[in-house]
């Protein structure tokens, strides 16, 4: 029984099960990215479509970082992939809120320029018979 252990524990060997787990966690990390770029091929708004993309996205670095870290020869590399997927995040929260903003800004321009147009435009063509026909006595 102890040798049928031993054979089982050197067939499973920790270099076989890392590179397993680094090829699932870089699969994984690739299906959330494909998962974002649908998201921004398939949302209307701006806001939904950003939306999509950086939790997607930062969802799939952080598992292809995971897998490669799985294969890492030294923990001064694991460090800096740590720090590499730390900074894309902070980054990617602070273009995403700026992109956001902006969007939603230009929503609103949009927004008021519409409504200002329909407080301008004649409601109805009795009203702007009414109106040409007021503009000729005056005249």
């Amino acid at each position: 029984m102890t040798m049928l252990f031993h054979a089982l524990i050197d067939a499973l060997n920790w270099v076989w099960i890392s590179q397993f787990l680094s090829v699932l966690f870089i699969s994984v990390g690739a299906v959330f990215f494909v998962a974002g770029t649908v998201g921004v091929l398939r949302f209307d708004s701006a806001l939904n479509r950003l939306h999509a993309l950086t939790k997607a996205d930062n969802l799939g670095l952080g598992f292809v970082i995971l897998g490669v870290m799985l294969q890492a020869d030294s923990w001064a590399l694991v460090l800096k992939y740590v720090m590499i997927w730390g900074l894309v995040l902070v980054s990617a929260a602070v273009v995403s809120h700026l992109m956001g903003q902006r969007a939603y800004q230009l929503e609103q321009q949009d927004a008021d320029e519409q409504d200002a147009r329909k407080q301008d435009a004649p409601t109805s063509s009795a009203d702007s018979i009414a109106s040409t026909e007021q503009g000729d006595k005056a005249c």
